[in-house]
């Protein structure tokens, strides 16, 4: 039986007593505004921990076209990331993976029990980073939801 994980709506911060040692959070890259204000929020719900980011991009290659990503398009991704990565405080590590869909690819990507950074808009209905957040935790993943306001730079 797989356990459940939790979720956590806009938190104020991670909370330095449940973490001892270094704590690894994972940023899955969904869009480009989101994830730069993903890992500016990152350091003020961070502070006082040892902490790291895992910059996480998925690249969907569907079935049945081979798996050989076209190199323009994965040194865009790349190229995306680093320089997302370069503009944070925190060491961020970035990673592209390959697979038929963004859910087995943040499946793959993930360790057990990881702590996710999810950001999203606000919408009246629930956006694919509010569905992916959902997976996340009943895959067993602690998520923290955090709604980005559009046009604003943080």
């Amino acid at each position: 039986m797989q356990s459940r994980g939790a979720l956590r709506i806009d938190p104020g911060q991670l909370g330095a007593d449940a973490f001892s040692g270094e704590l690894e959070l994972v940023v899955p890259y969904t869009d480009p505004a989101l994830a730069r204000a993903l890992l500016r929020k990152a350091a003020a719900l961070t502070a006082g921990l040892q902490a790291r980011i895992s910059l996480v991009a998925v690249h969907v290659v569907p079935f049945p076209a081979d798996f050989h990503c076209a190199a323009a398009t994965h040194t865009f991704l790349v190229d995306q990331l680093m320089e997302l990565a370069a503009g944070c405080p925190m060491p961020v590590h970035p990673q592209v993976v390959l697979a038929r869909s963004r859910e087995e690819g943040f499946r793959y990507a993930l360790r057990p029990q990881s702590t996710v950074l999810v950001g999203t808009h606000r919408h009246l209905w629930p956006t694919s980073e509010d569905r992916l957040a959902g997976m996340l935790v009943s895959d067993g993943h602690t998520v923290a939801l955090l709604h980005i306001e559009r046009g604003r730079n943080h």
